[in-house]
């Protein structure tokens, strides 16, 4: 007897066979299903629903206004009971939150349209919720500060230290925490963090504090340090200022225990430019080197960088523990007022102005590390009129 098939055995039998019809689901009603899946997620983490509160994150804000707006749509009731295994849709009703009220059906619709993918979901067109709507009035909120007189100093002072590398800039994000006396840039403005009030719980459980910012062009503001962090995060130019480096630059005595991170040398050139012949006991280069300065020398007679002349080194002074970029950074600053401008022609005969070369005598190079060890040297620049250090005013 030849073996029937399946279907071929149930008509033997005298069964009918009843065709399954597959639901095809509209465009509409397929972003409604997406989206009410992503609540049912939020909930399963979180153990609650959405909402509404100001201090909602943009992402729990917009399930919340979705699930208020399926809880009032018969025609979504009826499409997702059968999925409503948390009982979401039966909650009594929210209040729909002012700020996105407004919007559509459609509109929230097409903003929940990617969410399959866990980034296009969070990714709103058209729509600032509430908190980022108050993070920027707050932020735009300012009044004059009455004793800003307090505070002109600080902003120069951190000014001059950025300028020299005591101080360095970062990209808030790395490092997102805030207290009293930092420094960040916002907006292209220096901003200081005068005071810091209690840390509180916001609703949404993060904590939060109210802060007292000091801007450099005078006024302040009363605001949230989560205001503050939304708004630096959001600034592509926000930056956070480094802490100056409070320890010494050098080691006071040398001792075998130290770690030695590099050099400063000070050269003089055997060049026989004329400027160079006639100001010889003052024109000199500083640098800084890893090294062995022996060795970085050793070609000078062949390197544009040296006026293509063999040099001596008439001062030295090891570091120890130091960013010697940094260093480098902080002489040419002091100096800038006498660098060298001088064009020379390299063995191709091609154009060269050599940095790093300075019309200074070697005492206020002298003058200058000093400084630096004591700590004063964001206070001061070279005066070529005195060819000495003098301070900032």
């Amino acid at each position: 007897m030849a073996k029937l098939s399946d279907d071929e055995l149930l008509n033997e039998l005298g069964v009918e066979q009843e065709e399954l019809k597959t639901r095809t689901y509209s465009l509409r009603e397929t972003r409604i299903i997406a989206g009410f899946e992503e609540i049912q997620k939020f909930t399963k983490l979180h153990g609650r629903v959405p909402l509404h509160g100001e201090d909602s994150d943009v992402f729990e804000k917009i399930y919340a206004v979705r699930l208020d707006s399926l809880r009032k749509q018969e025609e979504s009731r009826v499409l997702l009971a059968s999925i409503d295994h948390q009982g979401l849709l039966k909650e009594a009703d929210s209040v729909l939150d002012n700020t996105v009220k407004m919007i559509d059906d459609d509109d929230l619709l097409a903003e929940l349209e990617g969410a399959g993918d866990p980034m296009g979901i969070t990714e709103l067109r058209n729509v600032r919720s509430r908190v980022e709507i108050q993070a920027a009035e707050e932020i735009a909120k300012r009044d004059k500060c009455k004793d800003f007189d307090r505070f002109s100093p600080m902003f120069e002072k951190a000014e001059r230290e950025l300028s020299s590398g005591i101080r360095q800039t970062r990209p808030f994000g790395r490092d997102a925490s805030v207290s009293t006396g930092n420094f960040f840039i916002l907006g292209g403005q220096l901003v200081y963090v005068a005071e810091k009030g209690d840390e509180f719980k916001a609703p949404n459980g993060h904590p939060d504090a109210r802060l007292r910012v000091i801007y450099s062009n005078g006024t302040e503001s009363n605001l949230l340090l989560r205001s503050l962090q939304r708004a630096l995060y959001k600034d592509d130019a926000g930056r956070r200022l480094t802490e100056p480096d409070d320890g010494p630059l050098f080691s006071a005595t040398w001792d075998e225990e130290d770690v030695e991170s590099g050099t400063i040398y000070v050269l003089r050139s055997f060049s026989t430019h004329p400027f160079v012949t006639e100001h010889r006991e003052l024109v000199h280069k500083i640098g800084v080197t890893g090294g062995k300065v022996e060795t970085r020398i050793a070609n000078a007679a062949r390197d544009a960088t040296y006026l293509l002349a063999d040099v001596e080194v008439v001062a030295s002074y090891k570091l120890a523990g130091i960013n010697r970029v940094r260093l480098e950074s902080i002489f040419h600053r002091i100096f800038a007022p006498a660098q060298l401008d001088l064009t020379i022609h390299d063995r191709f005969g091609h154009p060269v102005r050599p940095k790093e070369w300075f019309l200074v005598p070697l005492h206020a190079i002298d003058e200058a590390v000093r400084c630096i060890r004591d700590g004063s040297i964001t206070n001061v620049v070279y005066d070529p009129k005195s060819a000495s250090l003098v301070k900032l005013i």
